[in-house]
C-alpha cells in the first residue's frame, strides 16, 4: 500500500472506504513500524477530522453521561452509593435536585472514566470564567450582613454597586466563585441550593473572624486527635463555664472556634474545615441556646476534623436532620463514643430507668454534664418534652458575652 494514496476525506462513499480499510488493517494486527501501521494511523487521523468536522460533538449534559454510562456497564443507582456517599444523593444528583460537587466529580470520573470536564458539563477553558458568570450577586443577603456590621468597614470604601460591596468581602477572606482562591466541597446536611449565598456568606465571616484569633492559636498537629483528647474535651462540660474552657482547650491545640449565628433561613449548628494554610476551623452557630446542643455540635465538629475534613472541603451541619451519609454517620458514633461511652450507657439506671436522679449519678460517674446526659435520653427517644429542665437552656449564649446576633 501507498501511503500517498490517501487523501482528505471529502464524501461520505469515500468516508466509508477508510472506514473499511481501517477495520480490516486492525483485524491484521500490523507490526509497528511497518507500512501497514503507518497507513493505519494516516487513515485513522483522516476518519477523525472528517468526523469531527461532519459530526461535532456538543459536550454532553454531566447527569445524561452518568445516566448513559450506568445503562452501558448495567449498573443501578445503588452501585453509585461509593461514588456520591449516600443513596439518597445518588438520587437527588440523578434527579437534578443536587448538584454535582468537586468530590464526586473525582470519584465519578476515576470510578466510571467520565471525563472531568462532561462532569462539568462545560469545556474546560469555560469553566472558571462560567463560574464567575453565575454568581448572582445580588442573592447574598445583604442587609442581614449590613446589620451584623460585616460590612462596616468596606461601607467607608467608594464601592460603585451592591455586588462590589459584597464582592469586596468575600474577596478579603479569599473566598472567591468560580477562582482557585474558593474551591471548596460543601458536605453537611445543612446545604442546599436555595440558601447557598446565606451560607458561603457565613463562611466567608468564619474564615475572617478565625484568621483575626491566629496570632492567639497554640500550634497544631492532627496527631492530637484520638478518643482520649475528644473525652478529655467532654469532661470539660462538667465545669460551670465548660463551653468557654472547651473553646481555650481547642485554641491551645491550634484549632480556631468561632461563634457566629446562622442568617435567616438557613438550618446550620456547625462547620468544620480548614482555611487555605491549613488551620482548622471551627464554626458554632448557636442555634438553639442550650448546653447538650453545644457539647454535641462541637465534638461532631472536631470529629469531622480528625476523620473527614481534607484541604478543600467544608461540613455544614444540621444536626436535626436524618442523615445516611456514612461520614455524618460516623461523627456521630465518635461523638456519642466520646460523651456516653456505649457500655456506661447501656448498663445505666438513666438509659434503663430514667429519672433527675439517675441522670445525676451517670453524669457524676463519667464527670460531664447532666445536659448531654438528658438530651441523649431525649434524641434516642424522640420525646423532646422529657427533661426540660437539665438540658441547659439559655445557658450558652451568655457565656460568650452573645447579645442580639454578635459575640
Amino acid at each position: 500500500m501507498i501511503l500517498m494514496d490517501a487523501k482528505v476525506i471529502r464524501t461520505e462513499e469515500q468516508h466509508q472506504e477508510y472506514l473499511l480499510e481501517v477495520q480490516n488493517l486492525i483485524t491484521k494486527n500490523p507490526q509497528p513500524g511497518s507500512g501497514a501501521a503507518e497507513r493505519l494511523e494516516l487513515l485513522s487521523v483522516l476518519v477523525e477530522a472528517y468526523e469531527n468536522q461532519k459530526f461535532p460533538i456538543e459536550v454532553p449534559d454531566p447527569i445524561s453521561a452518568i445516566l448513559f454510562r450506568m445503562q452501558e456497564q448495567g449498573l443501578r443507582q445503588a452501585d453509585l452509593i461509593p461514588y456520591f456517599g449516600t443513596r439518597s444523593r445518588v438520587s437527588e444528583v440523578l434527579s437534578r435536585k443536587r448538584p454535582l460537587t468537586v468530590n464526586m466529580i473525582r470519584a465519578i470520573s476515576s470510578g466510571l472514566g467520565i471525563s472531568t470536564e462532561t462532569l462539568v458539563g462545560i469545556e474546560p477553558a469555560e469553566v472558571a470564567q462560567s463560574a464567575r458568570d453565575k454568581v448572582d450577586w445580588s442573592s447574598f443577603p445583604i442587609k442581614e450582613m449590613v446589620a451584623r456590621g460585616w460590612l462596616q468597614k468596606l461601607t467607608n470604601k467608594t464601592v460603585e454597586s451592591t455586588e462590589d460591596l459584597v464582592r469586596s468581602f468575600i474577596a478579603n477572606v479569599g473566598v472567591q466563585f468560580g477562582s482557585a482562591a474558593f474551591r471548596r466541597t460543601i458536605g453537611g446536611d445543612a446545604y442546599s441550593p436555595a440558601t447557598r449565598y446565606a451560607l458561603y456568606a457565613w463562611l466567608a465571616r468564619v474564615i475572617q473572624r478565625a484568621r483575626e484569633r491566629k496570632s492567639a492559636l497554640g500550634s497544631f498537629d492532627r496527631n492530637v486527635f484520638s478518643q482520649t483528647f475528644l473525652r478529655e474535651l467532654a469532661q470539660l462540660s462538667w465545669f460551670e463555664h465548660g463551653p468557654v474552657l472547651a473553646v481555650e482547650f481547642l485554641e491551645k491545640h491550634g484549632i480556631a472556634v468561632v461563634i457566629e449565628p446562622n442568617l435567616k433561613g438557613t438550618l446550620l449548628d456547625g462547620a468544620a474545615l480548614h482555611d487555605n494554610d491549613g488551620m482548622p476551623i471551627i464554626g458554632i452557630t448557636l442555634r438553639f441556646d442550650r448546653l447538650d446542643n453545644f457539647w454535641f455540635t462541637l465534638l461532631h465538629e472536631v470529629s469531622h476534623l480528625w476523620k473527614h475534613v481534607v484541604t478543600e472541603e467544608t461540613f455544614l451541619d444540621n444536626l436535626d436532620a436524618s442523615s445516611d451519609d456514612r461520614r455524618e454517620l460516623e461523627a456521630n458514633r465518635i461523638t456519642k463514643e466520646a460523651l456516653i461511652p456505649r457500655v456506661s450507657w447501656k448498663r445505666s439506671d438513666a438509659y434503663l430507668n430514667p429519672s433527675s436522679q439517675a441522670i445525676d449519678r451517670l453524669s457524676r460517674e463519667l464527670k460531664i454534664h447532666p445536659a448531654i446526659v438528658a438530651g441523649r435520653l431525649r434524641k434516642e427517644r424522640e420525646n423532646y418534652m422529657i427533661f426540660n429542665e437539665l438540658v441547659g437552656y439559655g445557658q450558652v449564649r451568655k457565656l460568650f458575652n452573645l447579645t442580639g446576633v454578635e459575640v
